[in-house]
């Protein structure tokens, strides 16, 4: 179920379904009814949540990030612009989806959004909590 899932927001990514229909989709994937409203609210408010970088390396040079997701939201509107006309950090930001990145912060993405471990055993983690 994973991989359909992966699919499906996948499609919302280039932009084939919109999120609704999305949603729709996971619900029956899920097995879930049609008409049950999807639950955004959180024991936790949404804004106090952090955005936690983890990288561990086999030669033991570890890092742990916690940045507050509202000061992501303002980075990434902000930072995003002022990086695209400095001409060492264009290269970097030019293929970066700033408003997808914010739509799924304002549409509360919550959980898991990367884990790579790459072939030399390092590991790159990062979650929404």
């Amino acid at each position: 179920m994973k991989e359909e899932i992966s699919r499906v927001l996948t499609m919302v990514e280039e932009g084939k379904i919109d999120k609704e229909k999305a949603t729709e989709l996971i619900n029956v994937l899920q097995g879930k009814e049609q008409q049950q409203p999807v639950q955004l609210t959180k024991e936790i408010p949404y804004g106090s949540k952090m955005l936690k970088i983890r990288v561990t390396s086999e030669k033991g040079d570890n890092v742990n990030v916690n940045l507050p997701i509202n000061l992501i939201k303002a980075v990434l509107k902000v930072g995003t612009s002022i990086a695209e006309k400095i001409p060492e950090a264009e290269k970097y930001v030019k293929d970066i989806n700033v408003d997808l990145l914010i739509t799924a912060i304002e549409n509360e993405l919550d959980g898991q959004i990367v884990d790579v471990t790459s072939a030399n055993g390092d590991k790159v983690f990062v979650v929404i909590e």
